[in-house]
């Protein structure tokens, strides 16, 4: 097969994100509802004589496309735990549309679609079980971004719950292009055992019902990161005047800040009016991906 393969690797938005302990090892135990948008980057691979990675796009420029890329390495992690399934070079492109270090999990995204390619490449595809693992290998939000549907998250990552249900909504993500580390964050956070998130409305088909169980919700991560990142606690207040916005709230570790919309049309009219607002931010408007 000598035909390119693309994966799309939709951005990550952490509706809510509580912190609810920390293992001795260092790593933070998180209960967090994970949604993932069409807004994407795309991964395509081709076979070829030898590995490589390109690299384009808005933000392709951000990237190193060296080994310190997550990408090759997880092409190298698929290599060594299968090692008879692959031609022998794979040239990875990678078409890099979302901000880095923003909260997006974008390079998580861009290793589990690249994980995606190589199963379809495969001679024999690896079972779903081998592949979760594989991924839980390259970091904590990789087999969360392999699955990318709606879904409730537990643990260091690795407690993945997918929603049969979710309402279908729109987004407008919004971030001032400053990179923001996430040990920092976490270094920043002073309280670390926190009460998880209230149970979940089964099912959680109505937008009505999320906007309800939201408003007992938070990110936990969200002062800290405003604490490094300023900027994070005047969009957010932003966001929430726009008209139609169910829930204003940081994602992840910053600095990306979303609305949550019922419509396209309410999420479209904000995202023009944030792009008046803060000229020269990061702003889209998209649907979420459906459960």
């Amino acid at each position: 097969m000598r035909e390119p393969l693309s994966e799309p690797a939709p951005a990550k938005v952490n509706l809510a994100l509580h912190v609810v302990g920390r293992r001795e090892d260092g790593f933070h135990l998180l209960h967090t509802l994970c949604v993932f948008t069409e807004l994407a980057d795309l991964v395509t691979a081709t076979p070829a004589r030898r590995d490589r990675l390109t690299l384009s796009g808005p933000f392709g420029a951000d990237l190193p496309n060296g080994r310190s890329n997550l990408v090759l390495r997880a092409l190298e992690k698929y290599r060594a735990r299968f090692p008879d399934h692959l031609p022998e070079g794979i040239e990875i492109h990678l078409e890099k549309h979302l901000p880095v270090a923003a909260g997006l999990g974008g390079g998580s995204a861009d290793a589990a679609a690249v994980l995606r390619i190589l199963a379809r490449m495969s001679q024999t595809p690896p079972a779903d079980a081998e592949l979760f693992a594989l991924a839980a290998t390259l970091g904590a939000d990789v087999p969360m971004c392999l699955l990318s549907r709606p879904c409730e998250v537990g643990g260091i990552g690795e407690e993945i719950t997918p929603l049969p249900d979710f309402p279908q909504m729109h987004l407008v993500l919004v971030n001032p292009l400053e990179e923001v580390s996430t040990p920092d964050v976490f270094r920043k956070l002073s309280k670390k055992h926190n009460p998880p998130m209230p149970d979940m409305p089964d099912p959680l088909e109505r937008a009505a019902l999320l906007s309800l169980w939201l408003a007992d919700t938070r990110n936990d991560l969200e002062e800290p990161a405003t604490e490094l990142v300023p900027a994070i606690g005047t969009i957010i207040a932003a966001i929430a005047t726009t008209p139609g916005c169910v829930t204003a709230r940081m994602s992840g570790s910053g600095a990306t800040c979303f609305g949550l919309y019922g419509s396209a049309a309410a999420a479209h009219q904000a995202a023009h009016d944030l792009r008046e607002t803060f000229a020269g931010y990061w702003v889209a408007a998209t649907p979420l991906l459906d459960a």
